[in-house]
């Protein structure tokens, strides 16, 4: 039975790997989320089919290297005969990152570190990151297969953008996004799971000339310069994974880097980026919420806001920000998102002023770019 016809059940989860200690920490890690539980582990991807034949899971946590047949080779597969959620499970975040881009693009819903059990914060910050790839992969959208209704977000203490940049009043907030002087145009974009594909799309249609470009997209420590390196290469537009001082320029994009925030800061008419550690905020490190707030501070009027395809709510706040400061806003509607979390969450607060689909959104900024100013005049 599938599982929109059981929504009340646990996600089943499938952990395919070859060390038999990573998969009873991953068991572990998925048994301790009352909304999942172990299915059934494999060490290759031939006892796997034997027991997706048995039972289909949910969701599959699979491994890149493994013995008889390797992990991307398996996905493909299985992509092509019968669409399962899969998250990679992978230790290979810094030399391997170019292999898991191409797991994303064979079909994987999202990444993920191998849990590491040194330190007892990893071991937490892994554990949160894992079940909730889990959760937000099972209401994934899979082209032949039907999507299940949304998992309940488990009940957890959740930091706010307040935890790295502190919230001014009301008062002073409307004080100063009436008195942003007009600069250059800065566009703002925060997704998570299926961004990856989501950005390349909207990335690839952009021309050179496009205002500047700062990118929250959740990922793993590391993967996000292979990624910003793969970007760049498709696009138009120099893509990089940021560091900090990095200046925002038009024909420039800035990835923020995994386990970092990133902040947009004013110097003058000039739009520079902060590199921050500090805790997690939504449950993510760099977060959406951190990024939209500092533009909504540092930009206001002068910026465009856009929350994408991924699970949970971070970004929703944001984004209300950043438009309640004057900035223009948009959402991914639900149809074309992989996981229509995000981007409801904001369209739920009143945040999005407009709610358009994926193959929209390129014609939005460069609409968006011809009609706000180009040269500095503050």
């Amino acid at each position: 039975m599938s599982a929109s016809a059981e929504p009340d059940r646990k996600i089943r989860v499938l952990i395919v790997d070859d060390s038999a200690a990573v998969r009873t920490t991953l068991s572990d890690i998925i048994s301790s989320d009352p909304e999942l539980e172990v299915m059934a582990t494999a060490a290759d991807p031939y006892i796997a089919v034997e027991r997706i034949r048995a039972e289909v899971p949910d969701v599959i946590i699979l491994d890149i290297e493994l013995p008889r047949m390797d992990g991307i080779t398996f996905l493909r597969k299985l992509m092509s005969q019968r669409p399962i959620p899969v998250v990679i499970c992978s230790s290979h975040a810094g030399e391997g990152s170019d292999t898991l881009i191409e797991a994303l693009e064979a079909g994987a819903v999202d990444v993920v570190q191998k849990p590491r059990v040194d330190t007892a914060q990893f071991l937490h910050d892994s554990r949160v990151r894992i079940c909730e790839a889990a959760r937000s992969a099972a209401h994934a959208r899979l082209k032949g297969r039907v999507r299940p209704p949304a998992p309940k977000l488990a009940v957890e203490k959740k930091l706010t953008a307040d935890a790295v940049i502190p919230q001014r009043s009301a008062a002073r907030a409307a004080s100063a996004a009436a008195s942003m002087p007009t600069t250059a145009p800065v566009i703002c974009i925060g997704a998570s799971t299926g961004g990856t594909e989501a950005l390349r799309d909207v990335l690839e249609a952009l021309p050179a000339t496009t205002p500047g470009i700062v990118i929250v997209q959740h990922m793993p420590e590391r993967f996000t310069a292979a990624f910003a390196r793969r970007l760049n290469g498709l696009c138009q537009m120099e893509v990089k994974e940021a560091e900090d001082g990095d200046v925002v320029e038009p024909g420039r994009v800035l990835i923020a880097p995994g386990n970092h925030h990133m902040s947009l800061q004013r110097s003058g008419s000039r739009y520079t980026v902060s590199i921050v550690d500090g805790p997690h905020v939504s449950r993510h490190r760099p977060s959406v919420d951190v990024l939209f707030r500092s533009a909504a501070y540092a930009a206001g009027k002068n910026a465009l806001g856009i929350i994408l395809t991924g699970m949970g709510d971070d970004g929703a706040r944001g984004l209300l920000e950043m438009k309640q400061a004057g900035a223009a806003t948009l959402a991914q509607d639900e149809e074309s998102s992989i996981v229509f979390g995000m981007p409801k969450e904001a369209i739920a607060l009143g945040a999005a002023d407009k709610v358009v689909s994926l193959r929209r959104v390129a014609t939005e900024i460069t609409t968006y770019a011809a009609r706000a100013p180009q040269k500095d005049t503050a």
